[in-house]
């Protein structure tokens, strides 16, 4: 039986665009399909003959061919447009569904799945000064690494994995589901699509093995909790020659025994005696570029805090250096003499009758105190 022009099979004029070739083949291949004409005997070749119209027209050097010397020119070197019926249906809705159904343009099938190693995360405990100013460590990360006996292919010195002969190295099967027809990894060679007869004795076919590698992390200055540090094709190694995962190292900065950090900003509880507070004077205040001289002023009252320019930290994304801020905590004195006590209340009484003139914040507080209760007493 003669064949028909593709042209007139697909219902194209001859000058047609690629998208509107596309697009009758799929009109007209939803309309042909056998799946959806179960009591249309011709509709299996209706459907072959638009299949294969659509796998020459579509390629474009298939295309010139055809249009040059027609049919003949094609004998011997174009794709069958026989096999299975449901064979590029997929085409029909590939920009929708892509990989889900089989089949793609010029009836081609899958491709054995490659898979990237997966991504691994390693926690980095630092102290505060190795987050403020930087710093150099070594790690050990255990991880699956490329076989070095096989170079990754899982079969043993002198051979090499063979092609499955179940997905013919395609890595997919199809699977017909009524309606529709569905594309999964090969069940034999799991998406490889090949067979390894000979396996490798070091990682037993595998192609990875489990080691420990020693790894040099470079920490930025200025690093804070929650930072992660993205080092490239360090994760695990790919499967089926896919390329490596990453590795995140997480930062976590220890507790520091003087300071707390917010930021770029850093803060500290500095003890005063009770002399210093009330006559002022100096009192030496650490930070983490070495310690500074901090003057009090007489009568500076606990809870008052100074700011120290420039003494934070300068973030790893920014380029100004915090403050360090220093609350004064006045201590109570502890322990003392009788001699001491009996100074004491000497002092304490010679303040008594001016308390409004040494102790402001006490008169002020009791006199809330008394208005509150008359307040209350009068709303009875």
């Amino acid at each position: 039986m003669a064949k028909r022009d593709y042209y007139t099979v697909l219902d194209v004029a001859k000058g047609a665009s690629e998208a509107d070739i596309k697009q009758a083949y799929r009109r007209l291949a939803m309309k042909h399909h056998p799946d959806r004409n179960p009591d249309d005997k011709g509709a299996e070749d209706k459907f072959k003959e638009i299949k294969e119209a659509y796998e020459v027209l579509s390629d474009a050097s298939k295309r010139a061919i055809y249009d040059q010397q027609g049919h003949a020119g094609l004998e011997g070197g174009r794709a069958s447009g026989g096999g299975h019926p449901g064979e590029g249906f997929s085409d029909i809705f590939g920009d929708v569904f892509g990989d889900i159904f089989g089949g793609g343009r010029g009836g081609g099938g899958g491709r054995s799945q490659v898979f990237r190693g997966a991504d691994l995360q390693y926690n980095l405990e630092l102290d505060l000064n190795q987050a403020v100013f930087g710093t150099t460590v070594e790690i050990d990360i255990p991880k699956l690494c490329e076989c070095e006996t096989c170079k990754g292919s899982g079969a043993a010195k002198g051979s090499n994995p063979s092609t499955c002969e179940t997905c013919n190295g395609i890595g997919q099967v199809r699977v017909t589901q009524g309606f529709f027809q569905l594309q999964q990894p090969c069940p034999r060679c799991r998406g490889s699509g090949k067979i390894v007869k000979n396996p490798c004795d070091t990682c037993l076919g595998q192609g990875r093995v489990r080691r420990t590698k020693k790894l040099s992390v470079k920490v930025p200055p200025g690093v804070d909790n929650g930072d992660r540090i993205r080092l490239g094709a360090e994760g695990e190694a790919g499967r089926n020659g896919g390329p490596p995962g990453d590795l995140y190292v997480e930062v976590r900065v220890r507790e520091h025994a003087i300071f707390e950090r917010d930021g770029e900003n850093l803060s500290c509880d500095i003890p005063v005696s009770f002399a210093t507070a009330v006559l002022g004077g100096t009192v030496i205040v650490p930070t983490l570029d070495g310690q500074v001289a901090l003057k009090i002023p007489a009568e500076t009252q606990s809870g008052r805090v100074f700011r120290l320019r420039d003494k934070g930290v300068k973030p790893v994304r920014g380029s100004v250096r915090g403050d360090l801020f220093c609350k004064v905590m006045v201590e109570t004195p502890v322990k003392l003499t009788s001699e001491q006590r009996d100074l004491l209340k000497k002092f304490d009484e010679s303040l008594r009758g001016d308390e409004k003139a040494h102790s402001p914040r006490e008169e002020s507080f009791f006199e809330g105190v008394r208005k509150f209760f008359a307040n209350a007493g009068g709303g009875k």
